[in-house]
């Protein structure tokens, strides 16, 4: 496999390269061949019969995976949690074995401690062998790694992950966030740590009492009556307004604009 033949020569890094991009243009072509039968009305190449045998031929492996698992009493395990591309137990030679060519299930990585939150929402240290002494920190769909979320999210979380992780005790990640709280209420923070790289999509683009960064940061900018517009383009002329305030600034910097630029061609053409 190609992934197996990278961890062998990772110290050949033109080789490591060519198989990471090797592995990373089978792995691009799988998933458009299932994206492009899977679109049904936009997509190049409809055939939802193709993407639906994919699908199920992959439950049907792991519900057998599953099991086969939960039924050996020796091995006195039991399944938390599974995706369709991996299973989270030492059982890879029986489940490899019971299964046709070339489906083979991969011993990927252990996760020690973990927190599962949801589906393709998780967290945890993961060690890849037996002789791995430092654990990495892994997470997946979680704000750590997601990018709808400032930076300070992203680092308080991580840190706080890392704290329980380390000693198990909740006060102590209790204490380090209200740490990091004060420094933003005595604004020590980096101002490019809070910026929100997410497009605001209007006051109507959101569902009802959604929590959204952007919706709440427009509700503090916004006046009443710009809340209270139908049309988002129409400009409002309320005096209180602070973007109607910013519009007459704005306004007033390019007449000055214009002004100069009057007088500077009557220098020149004088």
């Amino acid at each position: 496999m190609v992934k197996k033949s990278m961890k062998e020569h990772k110290n050949d890094k033109g080789l490591h390269r060519l198989l990471d991009a090797r592995q990373l243009g089978l792995k691009l072509i799988a998933n458009v061949t299932y994206g492009y039968t899977a679109a049904s009305f936009s997509g190049r190449m409809p055939c939802v019969e193709v993407a639906d045998s994919i699908v199920r031929k992959a439950r049907e492996t792991l519900e057998r995976a599953i099991k086969l698992v939960e039924e050996r009493p020796e091995w006195g395990a039991r399944v938390v949690y599974g995706d369709t591309d991996r299973i989270g137990h030492e059982i890879c030679d029986a489940v490899t074995a019971m299964n046709p060519q070339p489906i083979k299930l991969k011993f990927e990585k252990v996760y020690y401690p973990c927190v599962l939150q949801t589906k393709k929402r998780y967290v945890g240290y993961s060690y890849e062998t037996l002789d791995q002494k430092e654990p990495v920190f892994d997470a997946k769909g979680i704000e750590t790694v997601r990018r709808d979320s400032c930076a300070a999210v992203s680092k308080i979380l991580e840190r706080s992950i890392k704290i329980l992780f380390g000693c198990k005790d909740v006060s102590k990640v209790k204490e380090y966030v209200l740490r990091q709280c004060r420094k933003f209420m005595e604004c020590k923070v980096s101002m490019q740590d809070c910026v929100f790289a997410k497009e605001y999509r209007g006051m109507k683009g959101y569902k009802p009492g959604a929590c959204v960064p952007a919706l709440e940061i427009a509700k503090l900018v916004v006046c009443n009556t710009c809340m209270g517009v139908k049309d988002e383009s129409q400009p409002c002329v309320s005096l209180d307004c602070p973007i109607m305030f910013r519009r007459v600034l704005a306004k007033q910097d390019v007449q000055k604009g214009t002004q100069l630029r009057e007088v500077v061609n009557k220098v020149l053409d004088f």
